[in-house]
């Protein structure tokens, strides 16, 4: 039997990542799950009831990676969603080697951990929104540059890919960037090495054998230059445009980016064919007298508004389709799913029974989460939306996964 692939999950909300990738032949050894903003950790106890407390912490890790990073166990591959935030470089540490980001930004806590760790993790695969390819809006890209200048100073190769779910056949058009690193100890990275990178991004790598894909006539060849204090304060200042595509890979910080579009022919999901055929709950239905908030909240609007300083300015916004098309892949999940209260972004849909809002099952669903995975004595409904719209769809790590895992072999 074939030795199974170690792995770190790092902010791992309900496990998401850990669902996609035990149905390969993975192992986690270690998880971390913590939230700064509440006194309840919700995930962290959804989290355990599911896989266990062994192995799983619920602590802050950057006081981890700031007492002692081998407290974390050796790993093969270090996943994570982590949070969008500013990344830059605040400055160069006097007295070591190492660099300090801005307190509390948590790149800076996955680059510890590659940076101290005796045995390093041969592969990384992290997800975040698809604008950190062009934020800040000052310099257009600069984040991503430094994460990716910073992988490479730690030998790291990295390819990358943003997917839309649904353009893959599953029910929800939840765009994101997916990043796969590899260790430059590790067989793919010698393999990527000696590739025609071009062929890497389209047809021969990870993401491309996951998602498989057409180029377009976009690509783009650039070079990362400088530390990354000098990348921070230099790269694409004023730039109006971000040079980083939808697809790319850095190898030895030469950057070959390209824009690409999904040649996925497959069966496709849609809204309606996710929906709970069983009884729903009332309480997920529209009250009637909500219903002209509903529209209002839905609808186009062209009309003049006042700011708190009493200044008045013109206010347009197109229409929201409302109920939701259930013959088309779902819009992406917010965090504000959950609740009665009418809003322009919650999903409504029609049924026999009237219009209602989606259950918890059915967001679950959209992100092909087992059937109540997140149900929980003392976890609310609105908590188990919150939990979907911060997670990832199961299915994209479940390929990628598959993917590396025959890479690696």
């Amino acid at each position: 039997m074939q030795k199974k692939i170690k792995v770190v999950e790092l902010f791992a909300g309900v496990g998401g990542f850990r669902i996609g990738l035990e149905k390969s032949n993975y192992k986690i050894v270690w998880s971390n799950q913590w939230e700064p903003s509440t006194k309840i950790q919700h995930a962290s106890m959804v989290y355990e009831a599911r896989f266990g407390k062994a192995n799983h912490s619920n602590e802050d890790i950057n006081e981890i990676v700031t007492r002692n990073v081998e407290e974390i166990p050796d790993h093969d591959l270090l996943v994570g969603g982590f949070p969008c935030q500013d990344y830059s470089v605040a400055t160069t540490l006097h007295n070591s080697k190492g660099l300090k980001g801005k307190k509390g930004v948590l790149w800076w806590a996955i680059h510890k951990i590659l940076e101290n760790k005796k045995n390093k993790p041969k592969y990384l695969l992290l997800e975040n929104v698809d604008r950190l390819l062009k934020s800040p809006v000052g310099q257009r890209g600069r984040d991503f540059a430094v994460m990716l200048q910073s992988l490479n100073n730690l030998g790291y190769a990295v390819e990358w890919r943003v997917i839309n779910a649904a353009e893959y056949g599953m029910p929800q058009r939840r765009k994101r960037i997916f990043f796969l690193a590899y260790h430059k100890s590790s067989k793919v990275y010698k393999t990527i090495k000696n590739c025609n990178k071009k062929d890497w991004l389209i047809e021969e790598g990870t993401i491309a054998r996951a998602f498989p894909v057409i180029q377009t006539n976009r690509i783009e060849e650039l070079q990362l230059k400088g530390d990354l204090v000098k990348l921070t304060k230099e790269f694409n200042k004023d730039g109006k445009v971000s040079p980083f595509l939808n697809t790319g890979l850095m190898f030895k910080a030469k950057v070959i980016t390209m824009k690409t579009e999904s040649a996925y022919e497959g069966k496709k999901t849609v809204l309606g064919d996710i929906l709970q055929k069983g009884e729903v709950s009332s309480e997920f239905f529209i009250d009637e007298n909500d219903k002209p908030k509903w529209e209002y909240l839905k609808g186009a609007k062209k009309e003049k508004r006042k700011t708190k300083n009493g200044f008045e300015y013109n206010y347009t916004e197109g229409a929201m389709i409302y109920p939701d098309a259930l013959d088309n892949a779902s819009r992406t999940i917010i965090t504000g799913e959950g609740g009665k209260s009418p809003s322009r972004f919650k999903h409504v849909v029609k049924t026999g029974r009237g219009l209602r809002r989606l259950t918890p099952i059915e967001l679950e669903k959209l992100n092909l989460f087992p059937i109540n995975h997140t149900k929980l004595d003392n976890i609310t409904d609105a908590k188990r939306a919150f939990f979907m719209g911060n997670a990832l769809v199961v299915g994209i790590v479940e390929k990628l996964g598959f993917c590396l895992h025959e890479k690696i072999k």
